[in-house]
């Protein structure tokens, strides 16, 4: 027999035999479907169909002396791995096989999809709802559904600081009335599907105790066999994001930074193709944020609570990915999002038209803008006139912000975005540094007391991420109205670290929630005069 038909037939007989049994089921994945295949273990597995053939092709070294040599070098060059030594004549003897490989594995070449917590993925060509009136259909869905699920071991990260996140790919079937949120498998697809439930609290700070006791927990649970899942009311074709706006949201830097931000890291990458659901729903916060909210998603968003429908995916998201504060870790999001994508969709949502910061002397004798933001109740400043007075006489034009909470954030931005510096003390107004324009400068007044890495962390930190130029003013004793309160001797004065030591709240009630500020203008009017330097460059 001549050597090359003899090396095809020896080929057709692997893919038909039992030697292949470990990569010949993932033929039968349709064409949507893609399982990666490790090339260490697709390679072992190669040397173990390969290896009986060798010792049979032994037997025959008689008659085909030529066909031992091209397969037992074969089989030589899987054990090591070392495919660029497989010569032509093994090419070619292999291309079937090397054809049913690429088809396994092309998608990894063209570039591998981010599902960090599951590797499951179903495919979808279905609008974007559909609406399922009866159990037969609903079991068709969970039928296909099954076809294309390839589960994962576990589908919760839990180890990051921040928040935790899941991620589900399969039947998903919601029920926000429930608290329940199931992804429905069947006996075949592994025991450790079975009974498995998560406990999870959708809300980026989970380590805060006080900021998480009113998140609703939810339930995520797999369940084995339909007739124990609720039937789908209504199929969507895009991804869910399940999220609660309970914990810190109403103050302005905690809806940003445990939030928004983490929202934008979550849903950005689908370019408003996913579906949120939200949980502990307020509507005065949906209708404040709903310019970021609508360019994130292009869907309506349900109220998880109130729903009594039940909503079926093929991939949900539970809880948002969440980083630092009010920031963004791109080495860590999806598609390397950073925080000046953020600012960047910010001024792309808003209208905002200024993107760079006044250069003195280039833009037409333009006078510097400066804003400055006003607090009311603590840590306010008590002489906004002299401020204000002594930043004229050094050139700037300024504004002075009193937002108040119903104020449009529309309106807040477009103000925000016309000034190149902003400064005020530490506190929520302050996250209006997202709306400056790039090469800005905040400055930030730091409290009297152990609060620097609180404002650091807050806004220093963030802001250069943000490219806004960070300047700091450390506030004397003589500038705080503790003074009025406390004796010269007591260690809220004397000893603020000793105050610190005692916990947040004791540092939190005395240098944040007691002192106002009134600031010494001839000691401040070097901070901005060195703002102005900045701004020459």
């Amino acid at each position: 027999m001549h050597s090359r038909q003899f090396i095809k037939e020896q080929n057709h007989k692997i893919c038909q035999s039992e030697w292949w049994g470990p990569l010949k089921g993932t033929a039968l994945l349709s064409d949507n479907i893609y399982l990666y295949v490790p090339p260490l273990h697709f390679c072992h597995e190669l040397h173990k169909c390969f290896e009986p053939l060798a010792d049979k092709i032994k037997e025959k070294q008689s008659t085909n002396k030529m066909a031992l040599r091209y397969y037992t070098k074969l089989v030589k060059s899987l054990r090591l791995f070392e495919h660029a030594k497989v010569r032509y004549r093994t090419l070619f003897g292999c291309l079937a096989l090397s054809i049913c490989f690429l088809l396994v594995v092309r998608p990894s070449l063209e570039g591998p999809v981010k599902t960090v917590y599951s590797k499951m993925w179903m495919g979808s060509g279905c609008p974007s709802t559909v609406m399922i009136g009866n159990k037969d259909s609903s079991q068709q869905f969970a039928a296909e559904s099954e076809k294309k699920i390839f589960p994962n071991n576990s589908i919760c990260d839990i180890s990051k600081p921040r928040s935790n996140f899941c991620e589900m790919k399969g039947d998903i079937r919601i029920h926000g009335n429930s608290s329940e949120i199931l992804l429905v498998s069947s006996s075949q697809m592994g025991h450790y599907m079975e009974n498995e439930t998560w406990k999870i609290k959708p809300y980026a700070r989970k380590e805060d105790s006080r900021a998480m006791s009113g998140v609703r927990e939810l339930s995520l649970k797999s369940l084995t066999g339909h007739d124990q899942a609720p039937s789908c009311s209504i199929y969507h074709s895009v991804p869910a994001l399940v999220f609660s706006t309970s914990g810190y949201t109403g103050n302005y830097f905690h809806d940003f930074t445990d939030v928004l931000v983490p929202l934008f890291i979550t849903s950005r990458q689908y370019h408003g193709d996913i579906q949120f659901l939200i949980t502990n729903f307020q509507a005065w916060w949906v209708d404040k944020y709903h310019v970021i909210l609508k360019h994130l998603s292009k869907y309506e968003i349900i109220n998880f609570d109130h729903e009594h429908k039940v909503h079926c995916f093929s991939n949900a998201f539970v809880g948002l990915r969440s980083h630092k504060e009010l920031s963004i870790d791109p080495t860590r999001s999806p598609n390397g999002y950073s925080m000046y994508d953020f600012i960047r969709f910010l001024r792309s949502s808003y209208s905002l038209v200024r993107h760079y910061a006044i250069t003195i002397g280039e833009d037409g004798g333009k006078k510097p803008r400066l804003m400055i933001v006003s607090r009311k109740g603590a840590r306010a400043f008590t002489n906004v006139g002299e401020i204000v007075e002594m930043a004229r006489s050094l050139g700037y034009e300024v504004v002075v912000s009193e937002a108040e909470f119903g104020t449009s954030l529309s309106k807040v931005s477009q103000i925000v975005n016309s000034c190149d510096v902003m400064m005020g003390v530490h506190g929520a107004g302050l996250t209006n540094v997202v709306f400056l324009p790039t090469n800005a400068i905040l400055i930030q007044v730091v409290p009297f007391g152990e609060t620097e890495w609180i404002c650091r962390t807050a806004f220093g930190e963030p802001s250069v991420d943000m490219k806004i130029r960070y300047l700091e003013y450390k506030m004397e004793e003589k500038e705080s109205t503790l003074t009025e309160q406390y004796p010269h001797d007591h260690p809220v004065r004397r000893d603020p670290g000793s105050i610190a030591k005692q916990g947040w709240d004791a540092l939190a009630t005395i240098y944040l929630g007691k002192q106002n500020v009134k600031l010494d203008v001839a000691r401040f009017r070097d901070t901005l005069l060195q703002a102005l330097e900045l701004l020459h460059h």
